[in-house]
């Protein structure tokens, strides 16, 4: 805002003094120049970081809790918020599933552009090991393409790890990305970038024959490398005895509590994303009411000028508020 003089003070935030939560006194004077009167701080961001470190989880760690047979607890992410809370709640492995397509960005379907959530995920998790999920045509195509988008994962998206499903048709493909250094978490049973060759969302190896498949498809990635494998939305007993099968970690959801250990879908166990609830996703908080209410006292209290109060204001020092008062009215009457 300026006088027609040009000699009016403003309040400038520029995007570097934003992030760092402190903010300055500027004059603008007619030759452009730009003045600081003083800098104070206002910052309800802490100096430090919110949550005390932990200890790293490594895949060495997974491989230790397995053989100590305790359950591992793995949980999805797909923001910088979503990862934090993963860290702060001690949880072994952070995945960043292509779920969040659904959950988080409304797809009818698991297909989104995931280099730009893994990175979000790892500047706020960073003690869990991260896992992300290669999305459905990014490791289809050739073994050669599913190696160099790999590397991207790992390289560009700061994962320590990639998930990709299917059973012995990518075998090979597994085999070639762990040669080259990089833990591959495989995943069968229900496989949702298939789902449409699957007639939909539906429940994996209910008669024998297709039971023996899902053995046969564990057993052949177990062979390629994979350091663990998801089983997804398969009988309880069939889960349970792959498990027992297997010499590497499996991972329910939706197969019992059988397995090594248990994923969830962050916004299905927060009760955040409401379209549909899957039959295996407790709801350990109802987040989305909490949210909503609060948006909603938020609108009713800027209705009805409530809010801002006096506490959400900030302050001009000592002195300087009937300055500016006296500078705005001279300015008025000009």
């Amino acid at each position: 805002m300026t006088s027609k003089a040009g000699k009016i003070s403003i309040l400038c935030l520029s995007r570097n003094v934003l992030h760092s939560g402190r903010f300055a006194l500027f004059t603008r004077v007619p030759d452009n120049r730009v003045h600081t009167f003083g800098e104070r701080s206002y910052s309800s961001r802490p100096a430090e970081s919110p949550h005390p470190a932990r200890q790293k989880v490594t895949i060495n760690i997974i491989r230790k809790l397995y053989s100590d047979n305790e359950p591992i607890t793995v949980l999805t992410a797909h923001d910088y918020p979503s990862a934090s809370f993963v860290d702060k709640a001690g949880i072994d492995i952070c995945l960043v599933g292509d779920s969040l397509a659904m959950v988080a960005l409304g797809h009818e379907s698991t297909s989104p552009e995931m280099l730009h959530h893994c990175r979000a995920v790892a500047r706020g998790a960073k003690s869990p090991f991260m896992v992300a999920d290669m999305p459905f045509g990014s490791y289809e195509v050739s073994i050669n393409e599913a190696v160099k988008n790999a590397i991207r994962f790992i390289k560009d998206g700061k994962m320590e790890a990639v998930k990709l499903e299917g059973g012995t048709e990518m075998a090979e493909t597994i085999r070639a990305i762990t040669r080259i250094g990089i833990p591959v978490l495989g995943h069968v049973g229900l496989t949702p970038q298939r789902q449409s060759s699957l007639g939909g969302y539906r429940v994996q190896g209910k008669t024998l024959e297709k039971a023996k498949k899902l053995i046969e498809d564990a057993k052949a990635i177990q062979e390629a490398g994979c350091f663990g494998m998801v089983l997804e939305t398969i009988p309880e007993p069939v889960a349970t005895h792959i498990t027992k099968l297997l010499k590497i970690p499996t991972i329910g959801i939706g197969a019992g509590p059988g397995t090594s250990g248990q994923v969830l879908v962050q916004l299905d166990m927060l009760g955040i994303f409401d379209r549909f609830a899957p039959r295996f996703a407790k709801t350990y908080a109802n987040v989305n009411s909490v949210i909503t209410d609060a948006i909603r006292t938020y609108h009713k209290e800027v209705k009805e000028r409530k809010f801002p109060a006096k506490e959400h204001c900030y302050p001009m020092e000592d002195g300087e508020l009937e300055r500016f008062l006296n500078i705005v009215g001279s300015s008025d009457n000009e």
